[in-house]
């Protein structure tokens, strides 16, 4: 009985519903905030504290090697 509901047309419909309710601008934040929760879950139950927020982004946080350029001015 659970294997019915992993299927992927099942998920792909509960996704299109999620952007529905939701909308494109708040899915990526409750995605995240998803994630985030069920990291932490993981955690508990492995014993690990978790990493503070300031150190989670410091770990995911891109460099760039070159100098950020001005931006063009605009077409008149």
């Amino acid at each position: 009985m659970i294997g019915d509901i992993l299927q992927p047309t099942h998920l792909l419909f509960v996704l299109v519903i999620a952007l529905l309710v939701l909308g494109p601008k708040r899915l990526p934040e409750v995605g995240r905030a998803l994630g985030r929760g069920l990291r932490d879950f993981r955690g508990a139950l492995s014993g690990e504290e978790p990493a503070p927020r300031e150190q989670v982004l410091e770990e995911t946080r891109v460099e760039t090697t070159e100098p950020a350029k001005e931006p063009a001015e605009p077409v008149r």
